[in-house]
């Protein structure tokens, strides 16, 4: 006996709510928003800091409630209704065990007993199911679209596996056929807290955020507090969950608007549809970001990277989706806030912007923003230069917006050191490249051997050759450099330590004359340009957040902007840095921090953090304050000798001066940074700003042809 799919996945489809809450108490709202599709939220409601000291007492009146509903669901054979049920009582017990009822101040004793009555309440039901079906038919149900729900993450990439997909297998094994759902609770408490990531949240040795629009909520439950998206993996979303166009298309029919002059809404139903996508991660943060003051729960949303140096054009998309947002959330937050504290702002947006860092617009862009109480979210962002800069003009908006008492919310500025890296590996190896083929007889020829051990199609010597680079755009090479070009690539060159290259340089007796010595040499690039990254984001945070120039730049923002000493502690303590694109564990470890930080992870680099902690048995706690250790003194030697890493690392002059100007010292940082006007031609800013743009104009070409297909279905 199975529940039809059609009633699984109803159990989270949305119906209309009353405007405001037809209710008295906190159970029945949350049986009122579970029987109309949103379990969550229901559950959400409950996390009200008001009662957090009579949180199982809440539990125990939303039992009773459900207990009576449900059989009256099995007596009825209402399926929907007791499959949302379930799911209500589920969300509960999640909650309950994740570090969402930590940040609601639910004392632990509640917080067990809370779990205790719960899981007795289901097994309760699941016997009664048992007892009528011979099977908990409904329970098992809920289980099934928990665990698909968790393997979705990534799932249209067959090459990488995603932490929560792990989790979930991990979960399935551990299931009791006749009490699925609450074995299946069990178990998730264990990987919970058994988590790394909820390990080094609960020691409070950094903040984390996901690099990706699905799986949140199981994340949340694990400490992650921001979310982190872009062209890409916005059109990732709706790749992993094909839902998301059908949600896509109802919003378009009931906005016949966009259905006019169609052609000309490309952008906005682009901008429509990543906001489909992220306005359930900011249902997810919503109650993070009201439990902790708007300090966390922030979702990045990407203005179109073909207006990122438009200051008029970004500052007007952002305002029209900061708008949009807003006005969803005055009608979410009736349910979710209802009960809560009077002094909540109802319907203000927890999100933040990501303004490319590819111009001197990002800094006009970036100070408009936060001088309205606007959070924004600096990407496209390699280098120290880039970063010191957008945060100044942070801190330039942030205390406009203060002077005037408009409430900060936490901001970031992104450290991209994978890709930093990457094109570092590129540029090196296309270095060692060029110099090797000045003694091969037949250049050509010898580059296509190399290409062809690589992987690189279509390399025949004297031909075009063609293929993706790993950057997101393919390359077309007719000359040898840009073949050059394309063999050096990330698709391709993902270590310098391969044999195919060694041979290569071997051959031509440059980097060594033995292969020792070719791949001793090679070695130690490769584990340089993999601490790259590492060393910009420390530099950064070290800038600004050591606990000595912390001092010393509250004491500047207090003498320029004229702000009171805790106006000038909102101001700087609300920015993070975002150590981003990570390729290894390590990129997470070596950047812990306490305060100012928060590491957001590709669900694949999620789960090689963890199980890197699960067979090293690391002590978490070794790592705490990692930003502040050099991992890697000679790997730096080695760097700061090569002019193509201390563009990424150095200051320029001018902020050098303004450095001094805050009593800071300045030596040994150099200055070979890269200047403004040297931003849009860095290599690794050109390379990505080309994949995000041609990812988010394919994606807004489906956008288009899906809201075409609608044009006559609603003329009819």
């Amino acid at each position: 006996m199975r529940v039809e799919e059609s009633y699984i996945k109803g159990i989270f489809r949305r119906e209309a709510l009353p405007e405001q809450p037809p209710v008295s108490d906190h159970p029945s709202l949350a049986v009122l928003a579970a029987l109309r599709g949103y379990p969550d939220l229901g559950a959400d409601n409950l996390l009200n800091p008001l009662t957090s000291g009579l949180y199982s007492s809440l539990v125990g009146q939303l039992n009773r409630r459900v207990h009576l509903l449900m059989l009256d669901a099995f007596t009825a054979g209402d399926p929907l209704k007791a499959l949302r049920l379930y799911a209500l009582l589920s969300e509960v017990a999640l909650n309950t065990v994740g570090l969402e009822s930590h940040w609601a101040r639910i004392p632990d004793s509640e917080r067990e007993r809370a779990f205790g009555f719960t899981l007795a309440e289901l097994q309760s039901l699941e016997e009664e199911e048992a007892a009528r079906h011979g099977v908990p038919v409904h329970s098992r149900a809920v289980v099934e679209y928990y665990l698909r729900d968790m393997k979705k993450v990534m799932s249209s990439n067959p090459r990488a596996k995603s932490l929560l997909a792990w989790m979930s297998e991990e979960a399935s094994k551990r299931l009791d056929e006749r009490h699925p759902l609450s074995s299946f609770l069990l178990a998730m408490r264990k990987l919970i807290e058994s988590n790394a990531y909820y390990r080094m949240t609960v020691q409070g040795l950094c903040r984390f955020g996901n690099d990706y629009a699905l799986g949140l909520r199981w994340l949340r439950r694990l400490g992650f507090v921001q979310v982190s998206t872009n062209p890409v993996l916005a059109a990732e979303a709706y790749k992993d969950d094909p839902e998301l166009w059908d949600r896509f298309r109802e919003y378009v029919k009931s906005h016949r608007e966009l259905l006019e002059d169609i052609e000309s809404k490309g952008d906005e139903l682009a901008m429509v549809a990543t906001l489909l996508a992220l306005l359930p991660n900011m249902e997810v943060f919503r109650p993070v970001a009201f439990l902790l003051d708007f300090k966390d729960g922030m979702v990045s949303y990407q203005l179109n990277p073909n207006v990122a140096d438009s200051v008029e054009g970004s500052v007007r998309d952002a305002l029209k989706i900061y708008m949009l947002a807003e006005d969803y959330f005055r009608k979410y937050d009736a349910y979710l806030l209802w009960g809560w504290p009077s002094y909540m702002e109802r319907g203000r947006p927890n999100i933040v912007f990501k303004v490319a860092g590819s111009s001197e617009a990002s800094l006009e862009i970036t100070r408009i923003l936060e001088s309205m109480g606007i959070g924004t979210n600096n990407t496209v962002t390699f280098s120290v230069s880039q970063e010191v800069s957008l945060i100044l003009a942070k801190i330039e908006g942030r205390a406009s917006a203060v002077k005037r008492g408009v409430k900060l919310t936490k901001v970031y500025e992104t450290n991209m050191g994978g890709r930093l890296e990457a094109h570092l590996r590129e540029v090196k190896a296309s270095e060692l490249i060029r110099t090797a083929l000045k003694f091969y007889e037949n250049p050509e020829r010898a580059l296509s051997e190399l290409a062809r051990r690589l992987g690189v199609p279509e390399a025949t010597p004297g031909g075009v050759w063609r293929g993706p680079t790993g950057w997101g755009y393919e390359l077309e090479a007719k000359t040898l450099d840009e073949k050059v070009e394309l063999v050096s690539s990330q698709a391709y060159m993902k270590s310098l330590v391969n044999d195919a290259l060694i041979d290569f340089l071997l051959n031509a007796g440059v980097c060594g004359a033995t292969r020792e010595e070719v791949r001793s040499c090679l070695e130690a690039w490769e584990k340089a340009i993999s601490l790259s990254g590492t060393f910009v984001a420390q530099r950064v945070w070290k800038i600004f957040f050591s606990e000595r120039n912390r001092r010393l730049w509250i004491s500047y923002i207090i003498r320029k902007y004229g702000l009171t000493p805790e106006q000038a502690e909102e101001v700087l303590d609300g920015i993070d840095v975002l150590p981003a694109s990570k390729r290894k564990p390590a990129d997470t470890y070596y950047t812990l921090a306490g305060r100012n930080m928060t590491n957001t992870e590709f669900p694949n680099h999620q789960l090689n953090v963890h199980l890197e902690y699960l067979a090293r048995g690391a002590r978490l706690e070794d790592y705490r304050e990692a930003v502040s250790v050099n991992w890697g003194p000679q790997e730096l030697d080695l760097l700061l000798k090569w002019g193509e890493f201390r563009k990424a690392y150095d200051l320029t002059p001018e902020l050098k001066k303004l450095m001094l100007e805050a009593s800071l010292a300045v030596d040994g940082y150099g200055e070979s940074g890269l200047r403004v006007e040297e931003w849009a031609t860095f290599g690794p800013r050109v390379k990505t700003m080309r994949g995000f743009t041609e990812a988010y104009n394919k994606f807004r070409d489906r956008c288009l042809k899906a809201a075409k297909s609608l044009v006559n279905h609603v003329d009819s």
